[in-house]
């Protein structure tokens, strides 16, 4: 349990946490998108995973000119393995809301199911990762649980909207 703990505390300094999120973000619009005519479970996994290439290597490519740009000079190769690592932590976060589907192709869940898990559980680990953020920055529980639940009004909103519209 503590190597558990001390992984998850390194995870939260990291870099990647912003990557998951952002990834996360994308990952529930996509999700949200499709939802309104639903393909099946095996078409959402692969624009899911196809989603997660592409903006895991535009996140890469755009990361790798930004670093050239500003040293004026080739990325080293220790600079392109951590973009990488970046870029994969994107890639994640888009591709998280896969699992669901895959499930339902197994026959696991249904497919409806599929959609309403990836949708909720990307808006809680968007809330939970405000709720971390505030905290680490020295807000005590009620400002974080503020924090928390204001990102995840800006999800909320993207599936309200969504389910409005259609």
């Amino acid at each position: 349990m503590r190597r558990l703990r001390l992984a998850f505390v390194s995870h939260l300094e990291s870099t990647h946490v912003g990557r998951v999120v952002y990834g996360a973000i994308i990952g529930l619009a996509l999700v949200v998108a499709l939802q309104a005519h639903p393909p099946g479970a095996g078409t959402v996994v692969a624009l899911i995973i196809g989603t997660a290439v592409a903006v895991g290597l535009a996140e890469l490519y755009s990361e790798l000119l930004g670093t050239e740009t500003r040293q004026r000079r080739r990325a080293r190769h220790e600079e392109v393995v951590d973009l990488l690592d970046d870029s994969v932590a994107v890639a994640f976060g888009t591709a998280f809301p896969a699992v669901f589907f895959v499930l339902a192709m197994a026959n696991v869940i249904e497919d409806d199911t599929a959609f309403n898990l990836a949708k909720w559980t990307g808006l809680g680990l968007i809330a939970f990762y405000g709720y971390c953020a505030g905290r680490l920055a020295g807000a005590g529980t009620k400002g974080a649980l503020l924090q928390a639940f204001t990102v995840a009004l800006i999800g909320g909103a993207l599936i309200a909207v969504k389910a409005l519209l259609h």
